[in-house]
Order: C-alpha cells, then sequence, then structure tokens
C-alpha cells in the first residue's frame, strides 16, 4: 500500500463529522484538530471535542461556547478505529468522556412517549 493511500482531507473527512464510540453512540462531533508539528510533516495528535473548542469558529462559534455548558475533550488520534461518514471511536464514549450532554438531556425527555 503507498503512503499517499493513508492520506485524509482533514477539512473534508474528519472535521465536523459525528463521532460514533464502540457500541455504535453518536457521542458528539469533531470540533477541532490538535497537530503535532514536532515532526518533518505535521501530524493529527488528537480530536478535540466541546463548547470551549467552539471559541475558535468565529463570532457565533464564540457565542455558543459562552452560552453552552461542557468542558473541552481530548481524544488521541491513536483511539480513532476507522473513518468513514463518521468518525469511529475504539472504546465507548464514557471513556472517553464523550456523550455527557446526552446524558443529561436523556433525563428529562426519557418520559415522552417515542423519545
Amino acid at each position: 500500500m503507498s503512503r499517499r493511500s493513508h492520506l485524509v482531507d482533514l477539512a473534508l473527512g474528519v472535521l465536523d463529522h459525528q463521532l460514533v464510540d464502540s457500541n455504535g453512540r453518536r457521542c458528539g462531533n469533531v470540533d477541532d484538530l490538535e497537530l503535532d508539528l514536532g515532526k518533518r510533516e505535521p501530524t493529527v495528535a488528537a480530536i478535540l471535542v466541546g463548547p470551549p473548542i467552539w471559541r475558535n469558529r468565529g463570532l457565533l462559534g464564540r457565542v455558543a461556547s459562552s452560552v453552552a455548558r461542557g468542558e473541552a475533550v481530548r481524544v488521541a488520534w491513536t483511539e480513532v478505529a476507522s473513518i468513514d461518514s463518521a468518525v469511529h471511536l475504539r472504546r465507548t464514549a464514557t471513556v472517553y468522556g464523550l456523550g455527557r450532554g446526552d446524558d443529561r438531556a436523556r433525563k428529562l425527555i426519557e418520559w415522552i412517549p417515542g423519545s
């Protein structure tokens, strides 16, 4: 396999894509990427998720970040199992600290029929 076959267009193939844990649970979106610039070529070190990360997304991102609750979560790039229409992680969302907002919301809406 050629080296080129391992290349991924980060803007199109990763940013803003859904994160899916090992159980198939959707657990957030890729909000940003942390790059390692210490090597000959830049490499992806981690996926960054959460409201504090939105601050780097212009005026609307800063406003949304100031209103939303939550912490930034860093998921090491080595934890990515595969990438297709979503970014699939090797372990469950709780291991990474992802999906906490969904867990809080579930308690509020689970009583609604059909939820």
